[in-house]
């Protein structure tokens, strides 16, 4: 029974290891390196201006991007959910698939962006400058909430947050 539970200790421990966060690749990032695929949870990048970056398939999950300047940069198919995006600027950058639920997207800017497949489901968009978003569809606003000042592609709507 001992070993048992020994080999199912191990087993559940692995995972959680894997799951934390990697010192070294947020410091490449924070340093303007690209890190696909890397393990940025709860990465401080806040206030850092990273033009071109690309952090596809990364998990972002709880990061701080807020007030940043990420244009042209690569979100595809990358874990964002829980994430502060708040006013931050985000010309051309590509969110293709990637993962925005319940982020905070306050005030952040979107020109040219490309949202297409990305979930939005619970995201705050309050503020928002989403206008000349490509791949915005009403069915993934429907799954968020803004305000008044969201700005929108011609057509779309997006629910009040209460």
């Amino acid at each position: 029974m001992a070993r048992v539970l020994f080999a199912l200790a191990l087993l559940f421990a692995v995972p959680a290891t894997t799951l934390a966060q990697d010192a070294s690749q947020i410091a490449r990032v924070q340093a303007g390196q690209s890190c696909p695929g890397c393990n940025l949870f709860q990465a401080e990048l806040a206030y850092l201006d990273l033009p071109g970056i690309d952090v596809s398939g990364a998990r972002l999950r709880q990061a701080n991007l807020g007030l940043s300047t990420m244009n042209h940069a690569r979100f595809d198919n990358t874990d964002l959910s829980i994430a502060n995006l708040f006013g931050a600027r985000f010309t051309g950058a590509s969110f293709r698939n990637a993962d925005l639920t319940r982020a905070n997207l306050v005030g952040a800017y979107f020109g040219s962006a490309d949202l297409t497949g990305a979930n939005l489901s619970g995201a705050t968009l309050s503020g928002a400058e989403l206008d000349t978003a490509r791949g915005l569809t009403q069915r993934q606003l429907n799954a968020a909430c803004g305000d008044s000042s969201t700005r929108l592609p011609a057509g779309l709507t997006v629910p009040h947050c209460d």
